[in-house]
């Protein structure tokens, strides 16, 4: 009799803690639905219980971005572990420059910084961003008086600027800067500090594209800029983030020597075309709409990108017209000339 009754409460509790298990997965499922459905009221939804780490969404500091010189002989870069958002963009020769977005970090070595494009400012803009590079093109130092660009410039703000004489390359490729020397220019020059704007939409939670019919795996991708210049990345199954490479070498930092991750890659495509001056400077035609992907996870979707004005924000949605909500983590935009291989796999 007692084995019975034994053997009946083994069965009571074992019972009510798969109901009791069975309940919270459904919760939890459900929840994660919620989540995923609304990308236009889903801080009201998660925010108290749920936070986004790659930036704090309560937060209106005013990003910094920085034009990262992206010329091999310049490599490794130093800081941009540090970035929650990042632009690769061609310049002039095949050569690209990279834009990197800090906000309420202290990094304390950033670069090796470089000077503007006139296209560049398009991407501050839609930030809200207060620029630093050192130098411009003619037609960038138009535009960062007529488009009263906030920026902090090397060849004025000396003191938002170091060199590291310890590295072999060249002068151009030395001239770096940190927050806490960006904070100083920016105090004196009494800049607003504060932003209301936030360029995507992230999730904490895993965002679910297992319906979308475009769906298909993204281990390793491809994007080839020219025959200069190619960043490729490979997904990290274990870590859920990508390994960044550039040019075939692993993208290692300066400072910890350890390679970049990516959390989130989007990359699409628009024409660029020579301005017709002796250095080969490009413009782009970035004004428009277009398709291009969303990469995250091991996989990759269709999405579709517009922007309407120069300092309007590039709005990215699903291909059904439903805004694009990227998962917590860093994100590096790749705006591809059109026409160059992009290969995902």
């Amino acid at each position: 009799m007692k084995k019975f009754l034994r053997s009946i409460i083994c069965f009571i509790v074992v019972g009510t803690i798969l109901g009791s298990l069975t309940y919270f997965l459904s919760l939890n499922e459900k929840l994660y639905k919620l989540i995923n459905k609304s990308s236009v009221n889903i801080g009201n939804i998660y925010v108290e219980k749920f936070k986004v780490k790659i930036i704090d969404e309560t937060s209106k500091s005013r990003p910094y971005a920085v034009s990262i010189n992206n010329n091999h002989a310049a490599w490794p870069h130093a800081g941009l572990q540090d970035a929650y958002l990042g632009y690769e963009l061609i310049a002039e020769g095949g050569i690209t420059r990279l834009i990197a977005l800090f906000k309420d970090q202290n990094t304390t070595k950033i670069g090796s910084v470089r000077s503007a494009r006139h296209y560049f400012l398009d991407y501050i803009m839609e930030n809200d961003a207060i620029f630093v590079h050192y130098g411009q093109s003619p037609q960038a130092k138009e535009d960062l008086s007529s488009l009263n660009i906030n920026n902090v410039n090397g060849m004025y703000d000396a003191k938002g600027f170091f060199r590291d004489k310890t590295l072999n390359r060249a002068w151009e490729h030395t001239a770096f800067t940190s927050i806490e020397k960006i904070n100083k220019v920016v105090k004196s020059k009494k800049y607003r500090t504060t932003t209301e704007e936030q360029l995507l939409k992230y999730s904490p939670i895993k965002v679910d594209h297992s319906s979308d019919s475009t769906l298909k795996n993204a281990n390793k991708v491809t994007i080839k800029y020219s025959d200069y210049q190619t960043t490729s990345y490979e997904y990290d199954k274990e870590n859920m983030n990508y390994k960044m490479f550039m040019s075939g070498k692993a993208h290692n930092d300066l400072i910890t020597k350890k390679q970049y991750t990516v959390k989130n890659i989007i990359t699409y495509q628009v024409k660029n075309t020579s301005l017709g001056d002796k250095k080969g400077r490009q413009d782009l035609d970035n004004i428009g709409s277009g398709e291009g992907y969303y990469i995250s996870n091991g996989e990759a979707i269709k999405i579709k990108w517009s922007k309407s004005s120069r300092d309007s924000k590039t709005k990215y949605t699903l291909m059904s017209g439903e805004e694009l909500v990227v998962n917590d983590g860093n994100t590096w935009i790749h705006i591809q000339p059109k026409g160059q291989n992009l290969k995902i796999e």
